[in-house]
Parts: C-alpha cells; sequence; structure tokens
C-alpha cells in the first residue's frame, strides 16, 4: 500500500505576471493600469505578458494585440526588454539566497527550494515565505509580487503556488489531496496540456479525485510512457528523480517578424542575424555542429491552399566559425526560392545540429598536411571569435560580417524562454 508523506519539504515561488511588474516597477505610471507586453509594436502580434490589470479585462499571454484594445480600451503596450527581465530576475534569486539555497530556479519567474530540518515545520516555512515577500519588496521593488506554495515534494508546491494569485500563500499536504484539489481542473495542473487532456477523457478521466484513484500503471498506459507514472507519484507527494541535467543537442534561435520585415528580402537579414547570434552563442558555450537546420514559417493563411511553412538542413564539416553557418543558410535560402515557396515569411528559425564539446574533437590530420581548406577554416575561426570580443566589449553589432541596412537588435534580440534564462552575454551576441 502506498504511504503518502504527511510532512513538508519544499518551498516554490511563482513572481505574479512577472514582466508586466517588472516594466511597472521601472515606469511608476504604470502601476495600477492594464499593461501588455509584446514582442514589437505592432497590433499585428500578441502579447506575451498581461498585468493583473489587463487579465482583469480578459487579456493574457497569446491575446493579439488588436483583441487586447478592443477588450480593453485603456491597455498600455510597452515592448519587451528581456534583458531588464534577466537582470531583476537575479536581483530577485539574490533575495531569495538569503533565506533559502536555491535548489531549481525552473524559469525567469519561477524557482524550487528545498526544505531541511526545522524549516520543514509549517510555522517555520511560513516564516521564511514572508521574509522573502518582504526583501524582494523592500530591496527589488514592490510592484514585483509573488505567489508561494509550500508542498510536500516540488509538484505539490508549484500547485500550493497556484492556489492564491496575485501575491498568495499556501500550504499543502498530500494527506489533503484529492479533496482539496478536487475544485481544479486536469488542466490546470503543471504538465497536462490540451493533447494529454483529451486522451485522458478519452479514458473516462475528466476530474482530479479520478485520476488520483487511478492505478500508477494505469496512467503509465494513458500517457504511454513512464513520465505518466511519474506525475501519478507526484500528484501523491512521493519524490520522483529525474534527469535534471540533459546533453545539449542544440542551439539556435528563432524570431517572429513584424510586417514590415516580412517581405523576403529584408526576412533574410533577420535570418542572417539570427545565424550570427547562434553561432556566437555556440562558441560561447564551447561547442562544434555538423548540421544546420532552417525552417521558415509563410505569412499566408493555413487553409490559404499555399504552402504555410517550409524546412530543411545541410549538413557541413564539424565547424565553430560563422562563415560556416552563413554559407548553409545561403544554400538553404536558395532552395527555399526555388522551392515556389510566398514571398512573405512571418517566422524563422534556426538551429545547430550535431553539437559536439570543443575539448572532445580530435586533433584534425590535414592541419599536419599543410590543408588550405583547414587553414582558411582555423582564419575564420579566430576571425569569429576575435569579433566575438569586440561585440562583448563595445556593444552588439559593433563589428558584422557584410552590411546590416538597419539596426538588427530590434528584430533579433535575445528572448527568454519558459524553461530557459539568458546569460548575460547573450544580449551582447
Amino acid at each position: 500500500m502506498l504511504e503518502i508523506p504527511t510532512g513538508l519539504g519544499w518551498l516554490y515561488l511563482d513572481l505574479n505576471s512577472y514582466f508586466a511588474s517588472v516594466e511597472q516597477h521601472m515606469n511608476p505610471r504604470l502601476r495600477g493600469r492594464p499593461v501588455a507586453v509584446v514582442p514589437s509594436d505592432t497590433d499585428a502580434t500578441c502579447a506575451i505578458a498581461a498585468s493583473y490589470e489587463a487579465k482583469a479585462m480578459g487579456v493574457k499571454t497569446g491575446t493579439m494585440v488588436y483583441k487586447a484594445r478592443e477588450m480593453c480600451p485603456g491597455l498600455v503596450t510597452v515592448s519587451a526588454r528581456h534583458d531588464r527581465y534577466v537582470e531583476y530576475h537575479h536581483k530577485i534569486m539574490d533575495q531569495i539566497g538569503k533565506f533559502l539555497p536555491l535548489t531549481k530556479i525552473c524559469s525567469i519567474d519561477e524557482v524550487a527550494c528545498r526544505l531541511m530540518g526545522t524549516e520543514c515545520r509549517e510555522e517555520n516555512a511560513l516564516e521564511i515565505a514572508h521574509n522573502i515577500k518582504n526583501a524582494i519588496a523592500k530591496n527589488v521593488g514592490p510592484s514585483l509580487g509573488s505567489s508561494i506554495g509550500i508542498g510536500p515534494n516540488r509538484f505539490l508546491a508549484k500547485v500550493a503556488s497556484n492556489l492564491q494569485k496575485p501575491n498568495g500563500l499556501s500550504v499543502l499536504y498530500a494527506t489533503e489531496v484529492p479533496e482539496r484539489l478536487a475544485h481544479i481542473e486536469l488542466p490546470d495542473l503543471p504538465g497536462i496540456g490540451r493533447n494529454m487532456n483529451k486522451r485522458l477523457m478519452r479514458a473516462g478521466v475528466t476530474d482530479l479525485p479520478t485520476f488520483w484513484n487511478l492505478e500508477p500503471k494505469h496512467v503509465r498506459r494513458i500517457w504511454n510512457s513512464v513520465e505518466g507514472e511519474r506525475f501519478w507519484y507526484a500528484l501523491h507527494g512521493i519524490e520522483t528523480t529525474v534527469n535534471e541535467d540533459p546533453v545539449r543537442r542544440t542551439v539556435g534561435h528563432s524570431h517572429v517578424l513584424a510586417p514590415v520585415m516580412r517581405p523576403r528580402h529584408k526576412a533574410r537579414i533577420v535570418a542572417r542575424r539570427l545565424t550570427l547570434k547562434a553561432a556566437s552563442r555556440m562558441r560561447r558555450l564551447g561547442y562544434f555542429a555538423k548540421l544546420y537546420s532552417l525552417y521558415v514559417r509563410f505569412d499566408v493563411p493555413k487553409n490559404s491552399g499555399e504552402r504555410y511553412k517550409w524546412q530543411s538542413d545541410i549538413k557541413i564539416p564539424l565547424a565553430e566559425d560563422s562563415f560556416s553557418f552563413l554559407r548553409a543558410l545561403n544554400m538553404l535560402w536558395e532552395k527555399m526560392i526555388e522551392d515556389n515557396t510566398p514571398p512573405r515569411i512571418r517566422q524563422i528559425s534556426v538551429s545547430f545540429y550535431g553539437l559536439v564539446p570543443a575539448d572532445k574533437i580530435m586533433p584534425d590530420m590535414f592541419k599536419e598536411l599543410d590543408d588550405p581548406i583547414s587553414k582558411k577554416q582555423q582564419r575564420h575561426a579566430r576571425l569569429s571569435v576575435a569579433m566575438d570580443d569586440i561585440n562583448a566589449k563595445y556593444g552588439l553589432d559593433t563589428v558584422v560580417l557584410g552590411t546590416l541596412p538597419e539596426s538588427m537588435s530590434r528584430f533579433s534580440g535575445t528572448k527568454i524562454a519558459f524553461t530557459r534564462i539568458p546569460e548575460k552575454a547573450e544580449f551582447h551576441e
């Protein structure tokens, strides 16, 4: 029989409407007003974050800006400043670290901290949570609110952080599940997306109490993966061990283009900039790559009968220099045009695969033969590194390959993914 844990072991902090809150902190005139953070200054894009004032009017992440303005006539849109969000992320983490070790930084706005010893007592855990909230408000900014959950494992602590928003503080014991969570819809649990919810419904599982009472092997069959069994145990308060540090398999960048940049000749500039940025980041991480991939989504309706997207890749000799990847881009770009694709491009993604750590590369036998191709690639590698150093010291695009007719930083700057926080160096690549 499964033994449900009776104690507490984790604190989970979720910053509320983080991007919008940072903007309201930096600009006091935005406080108390509905704010949407957008990737570019156009109504044709969507909100990537919304303040609670905007959420109250129906605006949420993914809402198209023109629709958001209809819902909320007083909406203020501000262009995303990802470098500032990273800056404030580190400031907030420093405050949390004064009270608890940062066991797992889950995203730019979420962190999990393991409780040890007397910290696991509810009264002590609550005191720590209050101290963290007060320290963030006093030393970083009162606009940067958070919801904190305390639970037996990381999963239930995260669920607890969602029970009261904004600025909530909730304790959830495994012995209180499923009754205390009976009102929660299955898709509201972290890890159950739209497709998984459809699978559960087909299996006759439509509410949390039903799911909780399943056998773990049954959940594994529904998931068609051991992850389903892990999820079941996590919901029951049991710690599950998974690999937190997977091997890096790819480096890349993606960008949704503003309408002015969607003509093919302008989109090519963005593709070139993304390629250079990814190459610079890969060098900083200490990798070489042997495959370049280009993905393009066109500015046409899905049901228009025109080609909606295009993707291809090309193998290259193991390389780290920007020149090799730009040549690969040129070849794939010409191939895309030859395939009679639409002339306007909405999104571009570039990716490098087949990564090999620099310290694992065998010495090139052609170096001993004074091979001209190898010597040229070495020169290109040295030049690429030198350009990285200059841009890091003097600013983004101080020196570039070829010509840039307009500043590309606003079209292809570093963005924050949900599960990856950029390093500060990335904002100079």
